[in-house]
């Protein structure tokens, strides 16, 4: 039963980072400022992706965000801090919920095992405990989780020397300021 929540979970965040990238490919031209934007790079299929300018994702109500290509304003750094050398696909917050939810889509030119083990050693930082499991079928994936009700999963596809990662968090309200 546990692997199916994880996969649940899995599956949630990877649909959720899919929706972010969709909701903002149909953002009108013209609403908002414009924010950088991933797009894929002619020079490599193996790099990660360069950035072009877009408009944002309109917010559904205040403290709501999500962009594409760049941390959303107030992205919590030190929840979820970029791992170095990784670029940014999309980012969302909600801190109209309870708990508070983030999320962060990224690439980067290294293995599925080194992103996990970077995230890992910084959420176990901050007393996060891993769940048991590595896996939700052959994806590479890790839940967390802090006290009764945060959590946090890593889910991570590697093609080509191209590690995409995408972080889902449920925290308190204290952990996104």
């Amino acid at each position: 039963m546990k692997v199916f929540g994880q996969r649940k979970r899995a599956t949630a965040a990877l649909a959720a980072a899919g929706t972010l990238l969709a909701l903002a490919a149909c953002t009108p031209a013209g609403t908002g400022t414009g924010t950088t934007a991933a797009a894929p790079s002619s020079s490599s299929a193996s790099s990660p992706q360069s950035s072009t300018t877009a408009p944002p994702s309109p917010s559904a109500e205040p403290g709501t965000s999500a962009t594409v290509g760049a941390l959303v304003p107030g992205f919590p750094q030190r929840l979820l801090p970029l791992m170095p050398g990784a670029k940014v696909v999309s980012s969302s917050l909600d801190k109209t919920t309870v708990p508070a939810t983030v999320a962060l889509v990224g690439g980067i030119t290294a293995p599925a095992a080194d992103v996990l083990a970077y995230y890992t050693k910084g959420l176990q930082a901050q007393g996060f405990k891993a769940v048991p499991g590595e896996t939700v079928g052959a994806l590479p994936s890790k839940d967390f989780l802090r006290g009764d009700s945060e959590t946090v999963n890593i889910s991570v596809m590697e093609s080509k020397g191209v590690s995409t990662f995408t972080i889902g968090a449920n925290v308190a309200a204290g952990s996104v300021k």
